[in-house]
C-alpha cells in the first residue's frame, strides 16, 4: 500500500452532542476538554439549540441545531425513516461528502443507539465499493499493556468467509493508521489454532487470509483462540459479529466482576483495610490498566465517511477518548486507507469480493 501522509490542516471532528445515556452532561464537558488538548482542531457541536447554550462562544467551534433526538430504545425504523432531523442523522451528515469531494467534518461521533447509528450512516454515507457490510471495530487490552483491536462486534450475526475477509482488510488499515503499524498481524478466532478446525465459513476464511497474506496484502498470523486476544498474540483479531459481541460483553463483565472481588477482600477487615492503604499506588495502576473508558470509541468501517461509536454510558473522560480515536483515524486518513487496502486485496483476489467491480475511490482525498 503506497503510505498516505497525515493531514496537514486541523482535523474536523463533528459531534452528536445529544446521544448516549447522558447527554449533553457529559458530551460537551468531553468537548471542552478535548478542545484544550488539541488547540489545532476544530468541532462541530449537533443538538438542540437549548442544550448547546453552554458551548456558545467557544473557539474553533461551531454549533449546528438539530429539532429531535434518537432515543436509546427508538427502534431503527424511527431514527432512519421518522426522525430526519434527529442530532445523530444531522451529525452524520456533516461527513457526507458533496459532488466536489468536500465535506464539513472528516469523522463524526456518537453514544447514540448502536443500530440506530449504523443503519443512519449506512443509508447516508453508502459503503464503499468491495465492501458488502459495514463492521464494528474496537480494541481490548492485553498484557503487553497495549491492546488488541477486534472486529466485528456486533454489526454483522451471519457472516460469509469473504466478509470475513473483508473485516481483516479495514482492520488491519485501522490499526495501520491509528497505531503506525505498516502490516499488523491478523488473526482469525476460532475454537483451535489448527487449520483443520472450525466451521465450513471459518476454513474458508482462514484459506483467503492465507491467499491475501502470501499475495503481501495481510500479514496473517493464522487462527487464534479467545485467550489470544488479551494475550496480544496478534494486532487484530477478527470473527463475525456474534462472537464478538460476545467476547467483548464477557469481557467487560470480567473485568467489572474482578475489580469488585478487589474491593470486597480489602475492605472485609480493618487488616485489610491497612493492606489496602499501602497497596493503593499498585492499585491504582492495576484499575487504570482495566478501565474500559480509556478504550472508548469504537470505529465503524467500510462506509464512506468516518463514523465513531462511544458507549452509551460514557462519562466525560471515556467520551473525549472516544474523539481522541476519532482524530487520530482522520489525521492519518483512515478512510483512504481503507479504500487502498480493498483495491490491492481485491485485485490479487478477485473472487474473494462481492463482485468483480474493483472499488471505486473515494470522492476525493482530504486535502493536505
Amino acid at each position: 500500500m503506497n503510505a498516505t501522509a497525515p493531514l496537514s490542516r486541523p482535523v474536523r471532528l463533528s459531534v452528536d452532542c445529544m446521544g448516549g445515556d447522558h447527554g449533553p452532561s457529559v458530551t460537551l464537558p468531553a468537548c471542552r476538554s478535548f478542545l484544550d488538548q488539541h488547540p489545532q482542531v476544530e468541532l462541530i457541536l449537533v443538538g438542540k439549540a437549548e442544550a448547546l447554550v453552554p458551548a456558545a462562544g467557544w473557539a474553533r467551534c461551531r454549533l449546528v441545531e438539530a429539532t429531535e433526538v434518537v432515543e436509546m430504545d427508538d427502534p431503527v425504523e424511527v431514527a432512519l425513516r421518522k426522525k430526519r432531523d434527529s442530532s445523530m442523522r444531522v451529525a452524520i451528515q456533516q461527513v457526507k461528502r458533496n459532488a466536489d469531494g468536500a465535506s464539513e467534518a472528516d469523522a463524526c461521533v456518537s453514544a447514540g443507539n448502536t443500530g440506530a447509528l449504523m443503519a443512519v450512516a449506512r443509508y447516508l454515507l453508502k459503503t464503499l465499493e468491495g465492501i458488502d457490510r459495514p463492521a464494528i471495530a474496537s480494541v481490548m487490552p492485553n498484557q503487553h499493556g497495549h491492546y488488541t483491536t477486534m472486529l466485528d462486534l456486533g454489526a454483522n450475526v451471519d457472516c460469509s468467509a469473504e466478509h470475513l475477509l473483508q473485516f481483516a482488510v479495514m482492520g488491519s488499515a485501522l490499526v495501520s493508521a491509528v497505531d503506525g503499524k505498516e502490516q499488523p498481524t491478523v488473526g482469525l478466532l476460532n475454537i483451535g489454532e489448527e487449520v483443520i478446525k472450525g466451521s465450513e465459513t471459518i476454513k474458508r476464511a482462514g484459506e483467503l487470509l492465507r491467499a491475501a497474506s502470501l499475495a503481501g496484502h495481510l500479514n496473517f498470523h493464522g487462527n487464534v483462540e479467545g485467550n489470544d486476544i488479551f494475550k496480544g498474540t496478534t494486532d487484530l483479531v477478527v470473527c463475525d459479529g456474534f462472537v464478538g459481541n460476545v467476547a467483548l460483553k464477557t469481557a467487560e463483565g470480567l473485568a467489572g466482576m474482578i475489580t469488585s472481588f478487589l474491593k470486597q477482600e480489602f475492605t472485609r477487615t480493618p487488616l485489610t483495610k491497612l493492606v489496602a492503604m499501602l497497596a493503593m499506588p499498585t492499585l491504582k495502576r492495576f484499575s487504570r490498566r482495566l478501565d474500559h473508558r480509556r478504550f472508548n470509541g469504537a470505529a465503524l468501517l467500510g462506509l464512506r465517511g468516518l463514523v465513531f461509536k462511544s458507549h452509551g454510558s460514557a462519562d466525560a473522560l471515556a467520551f473525549e477518548n472516544a474523539l481522541n480515536r476519532a482524530y487520530d483515524a482522520a489525521r492519518n486518513r483512515l478512510l483512504d486507507r481503507v479504500h487502498d487496502r480493498i483495491l490491492e486485496t481485491l485485485q490479487a483476489l478477485p473472487g474473494a469480493g462481492p463482485s468483480a467491480a474493483q472499488p471505486e475511490a473515494p470522492a476525493a482525498r482530504h486535502a493536505a
